[in-house]
């Protein structure tokens, strides 16, 4: 893959600071994490240009919350450093491969993310994906 413009950088900075700001408001991580995944906010990020992309993670926070009628409170709770890296990945594998965030989720959920990441997360952004997809594929192989 060719380098990632600053921008798309900039994008999976903002997707990984959008996953620490639900720790930080006391999101249930996995719910939040698969809303998210799952959204029509996400959706909007994996356009090619959508103005939400450049809103900031606050402003992504209250439209997802809109849109799900109100992000599930308390339960299980990720570090910041799970939920930078997992947001940060997930945006930056559609970069990477083209699939949508719906797609992506599906391949790695919430729990495959917290626990990979301790192994994956020094890892380049790559290796880590195509890691996490070979996962995927050896669990689905039967």
């Amino acid at each position: 893959m060719e380098n990632l413009t600053l921008e798309k950088r900039q994008l999976c900075d903002i997707q990984g600071r959008l996953f620490v700001l639900a720790v930080k408001n006391g999101y249930d991580c996995p719910s939040f994490i698969e809303s998210f995944m799952n959204s029509q906010t996400a959706a909007s990020l994996d356009d090619v240009y959508d103005r939400l992309q450049w809103a900031g993670e606050e402003y992504i926070l209250e439209e997802l919350n809109d849109e799900v009628n109100g992000l599930k409170k308390a339960g299980i709770t990720y570090t910041a450093e799970v939920m930078y890296w997992t947001g940060y990945t997930y945006r930056y594998w559609h970069y990477y491969t083209r699939e949508y965030s719906r797609d992506i989720y599906i391949i790695a959920d919430a729990k495959t993310m917290n626990e990979c990441w301790l192994g994956f997360h020094t890892f380049d952004v790559e290796m880590a994906i195509d890691d996490l997809k070979e996962i995927y594929e050896q669990r689905n192989c039967t």
